[in-house]
């Protein structure tokens, strides 16, 4: 026999008490917001780009400046993405599965990216490497170059983009806490049998999440690398740097066009996101549709690994 709800406890079953139109206000609210702050700059970036139509676009995508900004942005975005890998994990793994002195103020060092301005990041920077830096007499000594060179870019990207990964990672594994592991060390499991049997499958999607974020963020970075790169033409500047060396050289459509490959390279982040996100939750969904007797546990099947 079906039942008919009221609207006060239809109300009640979504979670909310406001009346219809107050939703519907605050969702118009929302969508015009990213509309015209979102939707509508992006849009034309794109129609700037094309103003002059296909020809103009491309020739200044084949500009030699252009290919060496997008070649330096690859190569940072390359180098600086697996370091953050390899810090953001270990982090993650300290601060989640470990109590020792000093775990609060490790914490806040994964943070410190996050509310220290990049130009300040840039200028640490320069002041440990640079001609008149700590560091900088030694370097010139040696035929080192660091600030107004690619190594200077890469470890100005890190700074920045560092935390992106560690902060993905750190509340998924405090979550799940360390139940799993230390039952597949009882069952004779390595250290890395624990880690790429048990601990990777659990954290792969805040993982992979954490990762595209880290490299939207390293191809788009500017304020660091502004500092450190020296702005040398064709060979330390990044996209967003020749960008806005174009268009204070009033060459708009050039400008636009490479703009515009840095927003499709947005896009396509966004697009490997949701993916990233539909994927997990369709697997959520079929774990918690498993009845509980068919679920089978990464545990004894880690521990035939183990055994082979």
């Amino acid at each position: 026999m079906s039942t008919t709800m009221n609207p006060s406890q239809r109300r009640a079953q979504a979670g909310t008490t406001e009346p219809a139109w107050v939703r519907y206000s605050l969702i118009g609210l929302a969508l015009t917001f990213m509309f015209f702050f979102l939707v509508l700059p992006l849009a034309a970036v794109f129609t700037e780009a094309l103003r002059k139509g296909l020809d103009a676009y491309w020739v200044a995508l084949q500009e030699p400046d252009a290919w060496s900004a997008i070649y330096l942005t690859f190569i940072t975005a390359l180098i600086a993405v697996p370091l953050n890998l390899v810090f953001g994990i270990a982090a993650a793994w300290a601060i989640a599965k470990y109590e020792f002195t000093g775990k609060a103020f490790l914490t806040t060092l994964v943070d410190l990216p996050f509310s220290v301005s990049p130009v300040v990041a840039g200028l640490i920077y320069v002041l440990m490497f640079g001609a008149q830096g700590w560091f900088g007499p030694w370097l010139q000594a040696h035929d080192i170059k660091i600030v107004f060179a690619v190594p200077g870019i890469v470890l100005a990207t890190v700074f920045v983009t560092f935390p992106f990964i560690a902060r993905e990672l750190i509340p998924l594994m405090q979550a799940q806490g360390n139940d799993e592991e230390q039952a597949a060390i009882v069952l004779g499991a390595t250290g890395w049998q624990t880690f790429w049997y048990v601990t990777l499958p659990n954290i792969k999607w805040g993982l992979i999440y954490g990762v595209i974020l880290c490299n939207a963020r390293a191809m788009g970075e500017f304020g660091a690398v502004s500092v450190v790169s020296g702005h040398i033409r064709g060979q330390t500047n990044t996209m967003p740097l020749h960008v806005e060396i174009l268009y204070n050289e009033y060459q708009s459509v050039a400008a636009f066009a490479v703009a515009s490959l840095l927003a499709l390279l947005a896009l396509v982040t966004l697009v490997i996101k949701s993916v990233a996100e539909w994927r997990h939750e369709r697997e959520m969904k079929a774990i918690r549709d498993l009845p509980p007797e068919n679920i089978s546990t990464v545990v004894p099947d880690l521990s035939l690994k183990a055994a082979s």
